[in-house]
Parts: C-alpha cells; sequence; structure tokens
C-alpha cells in the first residue's frame, strides 16, 4: 500500500494555522535555559515550553517534541519539564544539555487547553468528517514553522521525538512535512488494521481516530513517506498498545522504503517492556540525533 504526502494530508485534514509570537518569558536554569512562550495559531493563543542550551549565540539543532496522553490532560507541554511515570526523566533538560533547541506546545484538549473533555472535542469534529488528530498535527505543523524562524535554530536540523500520543504525532508529521530532517518515535508504531482485530485499538483515545484514513494508507505506509530521511523506531514487546503482530506488519510496510539507505532506518525493540522509556531506548534517541542533526563536515 503507497500512498502520496500531499493525499495523507488531505486525509488527516492537516491544515496549518498562521503562527505569531506573542510573548517569551526566560528563565535560566542550572546549564539550560527554559523559555515560556505564548504563541496565537490562527485565532487561539496557546502554550509553548522550550528548552535551549545556555549559549544561543549560534544556530544550533533543534527537537520538535509532541507530548504524551497518559490521560494527564492537565499536563500537556509541561511534560518537558516534569516527564511523565513512563519517561526515565524530564526530556528538556537532557535535550538542552545536549545542545537542542526543543519544543513542546498543548494539544488540544490537554495543559492549558483542557478546557472540554477529548470525548466533547472528537465528536464534534467527527461529525464535520475532521478528526481531533488532524486538528493537533495543524498545530504541530504551526509549531514547527515557528521554530524554523527563531535566530537560534538551524532550520535544516530538526528532528522530532515523541512517545505514545507524541511518537504518532512525531512520525504523521514528519511523514506529512519534510522540514522534519529526522525522527524518533518511542511505543506506538503499528498497524492499525491488526489492532482493530485484535481488539487493542480500544486502548487509544478517540483523538486518534480519523476517518477513512485505514482505506489508503496505516501505519507502515504512513511512516515509509518519511524515508530516506533518518527513522528510528523504539518499541516494547511487551506493550499491550503496541502488540507485536501489529508492530511487525508495520515493519514489514516501513522496511521496504529504506531498502537503498538501509543505516538510516533504525530499531530498538526490548523483550518484556511494557509501554514505557527505558535507557537503551535513550541511548538510542540521543545518539541518533547526535548523527543525524550534526552539522555538516567541512
Amino acid at each position: 500500500m503507497t500512498i502520496t504526502r500531499s493525499r495523507f494530508r488531505e486525509l488527516v485534514g492537516l491544515d496549518e494555522p498562521v503562527v505569531t509570537l506573542v510573548s517569551s518569558t526566560v528563565e535560566p536554569h542550572d546549564g539550560y535555559v527554559v523559555e515560556y512562550l505564548r504563541l496565537r495559531l490562527g485565532d487561539t493563543d496557546i502554550r509553548g515550553i522550550l528548552t535551549r542550551p545556555d549559549d544561543n549565540s549560534r544556530r544550533l539543532p533543534a527537537i520538535l517534541y509532541g507530548h504524551s496522553h497518559g490521560g494527564g490532560y492537565g499536563i500537556g507541554a509541561s511534560e518537558l519539564l516534569e516527564g511523565r511515570d513512563y519517561l526515565l526523566d524530564p526530556l528538556g533538560p537532557a535535550f538542552a544539555r545536549a545542545g537542542y533547541v526543543t519544543l513542546c506546545i498543548d494539544m488540544p484538549v490537554f495543559g492549558e487547553r483542557a478546557t472540554v473533555s477529548e470525548a466533547y472535542a472528537a465528536k464534534a469534529l467527527l461529525w464535520h468528517g475532521k478528526s481531533l488528530f488532524g486538528a493537533m498535527l495543524s498545530d504541530h505543523s504551526a509549531a514547527l514553522t515557528y521554530l524554523t524562524g527563531r535566530d537560534d535554530v538551524d532550520p535544516a536540523r530538526i528532528g522530532a521525538f515523541g512517545i505514545s500520543m507524541g511518537c504518532v504525532l512525531s512520525y504523521w508529521l514528519a511523514a506529512a512535512d519534510e522540514r522534519i530532517a529526522a525522527v524518533a518515535h518511542l511505543c506506538c508504531f503499528a498497524d492499525f488494521r491488526t489492532m482493530i482485530d485484535l481488539g487493542a485499538h480500544d486502548g487509544h483515545g478517540i483523538y486518534l481516530t480519523v476517518p477513512g484514513l485505514l482505506r489508503e494508507c496505516d501505519g507502515g505506509s504512513i511512516a515509509a513517506l518519511i524515508a530516506p530521511r533518518p527513522q528510528l523506531v523504539c518499541i516494547g514487546e511487551a506493550d499491550s498498545l503496541t502488540p507485536p503482530l501489529a508492530l511487525e506488519r508495520a515493519w514489514a510496510e516501513l522496511e521496504p522504503a529504506y531498502a537503498a539507505v538501509r543505516d538510516r532506518l533504525e530499531r530498538v525493540s526490548e523483550p518484556g517492556v511494557g509501554h514505557q522509556e527505558t535507557p537503551a531506548m535513550r541511548a538510542a534517541a540521543l545518539a541518533f540525533f547526535g548523527t543525524h542533526l550534526a552539522p555538516p563536515m567541512g
């Protein structure tokens, strides 16, 4: 199964709003800086949290961070600084100390935007043939545009990262938008048809329901749109949200897209591990971005 990038964008309803910076408050920390941002996306003001190294006198590589779900509707972008119980520790400071500018924004119905429930927002959009995840991807795309315009960011070296819901945000946006140079995603890569057959789809929120998507593509064919750009897939083999059969079928669709550039597709698959980040995944992600977002030689 194959799909074009333009058709995929149409299917998910990716419609990036205009983004402008409203305000920024800078807070120094030990070895890194936090910026609390107000971004206007279309007619909506939202919260963004950005971490960066102390020294921003030059253009740095950047990471667009998709926060997770986990039922933590009040968390949103705060995950970058506070972490989650399935993360080793907060990734904002970790990425900043590794030399990256990292941005996370509140997705619809999360963080400061948790003014209505996920079901409330998703049902209203589904009546119009749209999806909550399409709205999320559109806002995530706007955040990417903001990152590319920062004076301290090298727009040619922007990666995407996320776990769980953030995993899907990251690899779907990378599939839709070639401005993402490399993507590392954790704990949510799977074939959705297989998930439905196994009943595992019901463990995911209604936010991810995109009308008509499976008639034309699935997890593997979506991820294949990222090729030949580098991609790291991390999975726990005991994760009920990504059953082994669903992972293998998605991988079987993805892997051929990298036949000519096999070194750009990496996989960390850990037996006995559930829906969580592990030290091996963290090490692989840092090494992956270190390799693929490094400045050009010469």
